[in-house]
């Protein structure tokens, strides 16, 4: 089965016409993972995840926010979305956290780039903030974990190879 790239038309990039497409309600979700030295962790830990001028954990939850909702500024040919619902959310791992973010909207085209935007635009501001205490933090994991209306829903499953 041969699938044709939606944005790439006589060789020369385009923005998906959706107006012919009717809403639908359409979610996705993504997660990223945020890794710390140990010493760094323990340090942030200490400091109760403060960075001084306020939590690491809200300030990257609304940048989180805030980059799904500019998704069609960063990305050239997303269209922009009315998003109706964007949730971050962070799980402690053992030196570090996996950011997960949910999106939906009711709209005409999917959020998976969004969803996307947000979990990755959250992990850079732990990044920025974090920096101080040492560069050796990695972002990494970035995947879209589901999606949900359209033509087709998808879940995430991980490749046998890292299956346990």
């Amino acid at each position: 089965m041969t699938k044709e790239l939606s944005h790439i038309k006589d060789g020369q990039a385009h923005m998906v016409n959706v107006e012919n497409k009717h809403d639908s309600k359409r979610s996705a979700c993504a997660e990223v993972k945020v890794l710390f030295p140990k010493e760094v962790w323990n340090e942030l830990k200490e400091r109760n995840f403060d960075h001084g001028k306020g939590s690491i954990v809200q300030t990257a939850t609304l940048a989180g926010i805030m980059g799904a909702k500019k998704t069609s500024d960063l990305i050239p040919l997303c269209h922009p979305l009315a998003i109706n619902y964007c949730q971050v959310q962070f799980e402690e791992l053992t030196q570090g956290w996996k950011i997960e973010t949910e999106v939906r909207i009711t709209g005409k085209t999917g959020v998976e780039m969004e969803a996307l935007t947000a979990a990755s635009v959250a992990a850079l501001t732990v990044y920025d903030m974090c920096k101080a205490l040492g560069h050796k933090i990695e972002i990494t994991d970035l995947r879209l974990i589901s999606k949900s209306g359209g033509k087709s829903d998808y879940a995430y499953e991980a490749p046998e190879n890292t299956k346990k």
